[in-house]
């Protein structure tokens, strides 16, 4: 298996629920953007159902979460869920965002990928997506 790709990364970007606050997955999706990936940055209020139907549509790699608002333990599950009814099983699930270490650990063991706390750098989401991607969705 090659070590790239010969298309752009698509990563949808969304804000679920009520969190108004998204600064941060606006400088997340630049950040992307600006590392050569095709980014799809759907806004706030976002439902699961229209974050699951979006990266259907769109045929993306990844999905991005951004959550400060606390309902991670509720949205991720959601997620995950839809994406499985929708088989959209070789999908990575990621996000950032306020989350305890140990509902961290809970949504690892349902599917979601690694979950990103502030400060961390824009290379160390890039690296993560652009190397899932070329694990997992070489085609």
């Amino acid at each position: 298996m090659s070590n790239t790709l010969n298309r752009p990364i698509r990563v949808l970007v969304a804000k679920v629920g009520l969190d108004g606050h998204d600064r941060g997955a606006k400088v997340v999706a630049t950040s992307l953007r600006d590392a050569g990936m095709e980014v799809i940055y759907t806004g706030l209020r976002q439902t699961p159902e229209m974050v699951v139907n979006t990266a259907l549509q769109e045929d993306v790699d990844a999905i991005g979460i951004s959550i400060l608002s606390g309902a991670h333990m509720t949205v991720f599950p959601k997620i995950i869920a839809l994406m499985k009814q929708k088989q959209l099983t070789d999908v990575l699930l990621t996000g950032g965002g306020i989350i305890p270490e140990s509902d961290i650990a809970k949504l690892k063991e349902i599917g979601v990928g690694e979950l990103f706390a502030p400060g961390t750098t824009m290379l160390t989401i890039v690296n993560y997506i652009r190397n899932w991607t070329i694990e997992n969705r070489n085609f």
